[in-house]
């Protein structure tokens, strides 16, 4: 939307990389996304990076955003979601190591 994260800083001019990826360019990180929502064969990618934060055990709470009550129960069913299976968990570290770690690795 055009007063959210997904438009401020969206080029880096209020810090040197950028903040809505974590120093991934915007489009970048939309790619990323689109790669995870296919291959991990799934249209609630935000209820997945939910769970999958969730599956770590020093991990004792999320804080999503929200806009809508539907997205506070989507949210909020994610933790009833079965963990990633080591399949998955292949899938997210490939598209990691693809498409985000070049990018960030070293910088911090």
């Amino acid at each position: 939307g055009a007063h959210d994260h997904r438009s401020y800083n969206r080029d880096g001019a209020y810090f040197d990389k950028g903040e809505t990826f974590s120093g991934v360019d915007y489009q970048k990180g939309l790619h990323a996304a689109a790669r995870l929502k296919e291959l991990l064969h799934t249209d609630r990618l935000a209820q997945a990076a939910l769970r999958y934060i969730l599956m770590y055990p020093a991990v004792s709470t999320v804080i999503p955003g929200a806009s809508s009550p539907e997205q506070i129960t989507a949210n909020a069913q994610a933790s009833g979601l079965p963990p990633f299976t080591e399949e998955e968990m292949n899938i997210v570290r490939k598209v990691y190591d693809e498409e985000i770690k070049p990018l960030v690795h070293g910088c911090w």
